[in-house]
């Protein structure tokens, strides 16, 4: 799933006027000790793609690094990586001794904005990752949401919808960020009821809804009060199952089957309003 970039990327953060003392120019390049060089600990990106690291030491064994990394000076004497971490990573496992390094002098504050920004334009994080690393700048750097919003070149809206995705469940948050569903879904499920979001999330996987459908299924669940659903964890028979299948093929909102201690039950399908009904009439009237 491909990720829109944040805004203006770096010009968002420090802007197209002379910067002040809080990031001074580039001021020179290096070739620096890769032994002197280590990861940023507050780079949002997580995850590495092992084979993806390997195809890139191959490309600078034959070719070298042909794009320097940026980082810091830290007080240690040790440089820390602002942009560059892949690299830096590969240059390794290729048994470089030394890399290309542009050298920048600049705070903590933007020392994080800009890995983030940098991360997410060259679409390396996922959503989840992305939240985590505006909420730490929030916690870290004392933001605001509009602080943040300006800081990295997005609308608040936009900031404040990833901060979302923090407080849906962990199994929604790990599904998202192992691709089994977009963040238009994540959305959805965070505007069902809490005791129901895990169910939704389950429906979006198995069923394989669009997002419009797990909207659909968050205001059905919305709506309906939670004593009216079937518990999750009831066992019906297959029959039951197939039954369910064979009504989805005309209708995209939520179906139960809610079975009676006397045998009986009922058949509920949601509907959201007037032009759902004229919807149905026109499938069944197609149905061969």
């Amino acid at each position: 799933m491909k990720q829109k970039g944040l805004g203006r990327g770096l010009d968002a953060i420090f802007g197209s006027e002379p910067v002040d003392a809080k990031l001074k120019p580039m001021s020179q390049m290096a070739e620096i000790e890769i032994a002197d060089i280590i990861p940023n600990p507050t780079q949002p990106r997580t995850q590495f793609d092992e084979e993806a690291l390997d195809e890139l030491a191959d490309s600078i064994r034959q070719l070298g690094v042909i794009q320097p990394v940026t980082v810091k000076k830290a007080d240690n004497g040790k440089y820390i990586i602002i942009s560059g971490e892949r690299r830096w990573r590969a240059a390794q496992r290729a048994d470089l001794k030394t890399l290309p390094a542009y050298i920048r002098e600049v705070d903590d504050e933007n020392l994080h904005a800009m890995a983030l920004v940098e991360n997410i334009q060259r679409q390396d994080l996922n959503a989840i990752e992305i939240a985590l690393g505006m909420q730490r700048l929030i916690d870290e750097c004392n933001l605001t949401q509009d602080a943040l919003s300006e800081k990295v070149g997005k609308k608040r809206s936009s900031v404040s919808n990833y901060l979302r995705l923090l407080k849906l469940p962990d199994e929604v948050q790990l599904a998202l960020k192992e691709g089994l569903i977009s963040m238009g879904h994540a959305k959805a499920i965070a505007g069902a009821p809490a005791d129901q979001q895990l169910r939704a999330l389950k429906k979006c996987i198995k069923k394989g809804l669009s997002v419009r459908q797990a909207e659909e299924l968050a205001r059905s669940l919305a709506e309906t009060p939670a004593a009216a659903q079937p518990a999750e964890d009831e066992e019906y028979p297959d029959s039951y199952l197939r039954l369910v299948e064979q009504l989805e093929k005309f209708f995209s909102q939520e179906i139960s089957i809610k079975r009676a201690k006397n045998g009986g039950g009922k058949i509920v399908i949601g509907f959201n309003d007037d032009k759902d009904i004229e919807r149905f009439i026109e499938r069944f009237a197609k149905r061969p």
